[in-house]
C-alpha cells in the first residue's frame, strides 16, 4: 500500500483499514468530520493526516491538539505501532469524540492514549513534547498561543495543516510572536501546506 507515494507494511495497511471502518460507522451517529468529506475519508483525512508523521518520522512524544475524529493523531499514533516506539497524546475535550478515540487506539493498537481536557490544562498532564500537532483546529496565532506552553524555550518543533490562506495566517501570527518556520507543500491538497515550526517566542 502507498500512502502519498511512501509504501507502508501489510500490518499498518490492515490498521488503517479497521480505522477507516470505525471511523465510518461512528462517524453515522457522531459528527467527527464535515459530513460532506466522508466519502474522501482516505486521501481527505488519512492520507492528508499521514504526511504530519511522514515528515518527522522517528519516533518521538508527540501533543496532537484537538484530535476531534483522529486526524492527524490517531493516524501518527497508528504508524508508530510500527515502530514500537514513540507515543501520541491526543488532547480532546468533547466526551463522545474520546470514546471514538479510545475505541479506535485499542483496536488498531496504535501508540497513543487520550485525555479528555481543554487544551489550555493539557500542560500540566503532559508535561513535555518533541512535537506537536493540529489539524483544522483554529488560525496559527491561537494554534502557538496553545503550543507555547511545550514550545517555549524547548526544541519542540509543532505541524499545522494550513490552507491556501496560510500566507495571511502567518502574517497575523507575525505580529505577536517570532518562529523559524518551513513550507512544506501538501501532497495532498492542492495550495495546502503543512507548517513546520521551531524556537518559538513572544515579541
Amino acid at each position: 500500500m502507498q500512502l502519498n507515494g511512501r509504501s507502508v507494511s501489510r500490518e499498518t495497511q490492515q490498521r488503517l483499514e479497521h480505522f477507516a471502518a470505525l471511523f465510518s460507522k461512528w462517524a453515522r451517529t457522531i459528527n467527527l468530520v464535515a459530513p460532506s468529506t466522508l466519502d474522501e475519508l482516505w486521501d481527505r483525512h488519512i492520507a492528508d493526516s499521514a504526511q504530519i508523521f511522514q515528515l518527522s518520522p522517528q519516533p518521538q512524544q508527540w501533543v496532537d491538539l484537538g484530535s476531534g475524529g483522529g486526524f492527524p493523531g490517531v493516524i501518527t499514533a497508528i504508524l508508530l505501532a510500527e515502530h514500537g516506539d514513540g507515543w501520541v497524546n491526543l488532547v480532546e475535550s468533547n466526551q463522545k469524540k474520546c470514546a471514538f478515540l479510545r475505541v479506535a487506539l485499542n483496536e488498531t493498537g496504535a501508540r497513543g492514549s487520550v485525555h479528555p481536557v481543554r487544551i489550555d490544562a493539557a500542560h500540566a498532564i503532559i508535561p513535555t513534547a518533541d512535537a506537536i500537532s493540529a489539524r483544522a483546529l483554529a488560525d496559527l496565532d491561537m494554534l502557538l498561543e496553545l503550543s507555547e506552553p511545550w514550545m517555549k524555550g524547548n526544541p519542540t518543533k509543532a505541524f499545522f495543516h494550513k490552507g491556501r490562506d496560510y500566507a495571511s495566517e502567518i502574517r497575523k501570527a507575525h505580529s505577536r510572536w517570532t518562529f523559524d518556520l518551513v513550507e512544506h507543500r501538501s501532497a495532498v491538497e492542492q495550495d495546502s501546506v503543512i507548517l513546520e515550526i521551531t524556537n518559538l517566542t513572544r515579541r
